[in-house]
């Protein structure tokens, strides 16, 4: 990854694939955490879940997130590689005390009820959040605040994208 890194985190439609994209565009080295080192596992081991529990992450909402891991291992490894001045990973995962530490800082991206309830009736019924169920949990998670950092430089992801990123960015050397 780089010599500095930085993890974006923020509740699901909280803008990390926007800002990724953006950081992308702005030149940038980027890795789309949910893209790249995505699977479900379970979050004690680490072990993927592929022909167990029945695929109940096909139907389960809750299960399904409580699932969304990222291999520690590989966070390790890509941090371990300063071939870039700084990278920025950008996703959510259930399993991010396992490499948190890695980071030179984390960001949040918050939004208020308002904001979401916006992006997520926008959401195509194909992406995570499209369902009435998945954005009843969403809500319900971004009122609990339970599936993100409770330490991190929070940034306010209701403004446009190239602010939100300038705002990021003036919280790094990069």
């Amino acid at each position: 990854m780089g010599v500095k890194n930085y993890l974006v985190e923020g509740v699901s439609c909280s803008g990390k694939t926007s800002v990724a994209t953006e950081l992308q565009r702005q030149g940038y080295h980027v890795i789309h955490g949910d893209r790249e080192l995505a699977y479900k596992g379970d979050p004690k081991t680490g072990l993927p879940l592929e022909g167990r529990q029945g695929g109940a992450w096909a139907t389960d909402v809750a299960f399904a997130h409580r699932h969304h891991l990222w291999c520690a291992e590989r966070v390790k490894d890509l941090v371990a590689d300063q071939s870039h001045a700084a990278t920025f990973l950008c996703g959510g995962a259930r399993n991010f005390s396992a490499f948190i530490g890695f980071f030179d800082a984390v960001f949040i991206l918050k939004l208020d009820r308002a904001a979401l309830e916006k992006r997520l009736s926008a959401r195509p019924e194909d992406e995570f959040g499209g369902k009435a169920e998945e954005r009843a949990f969403i809500l319900a998670l971004h009122e609990s605040g339970d599936d993100v950092p409770k330490e991190g430089i929070a940034i306010d992801s209701t403004q446009p994208v190239e602010a939100v990123v300038a705002e990021l960015l003036s919280h790094t050397n990069a």
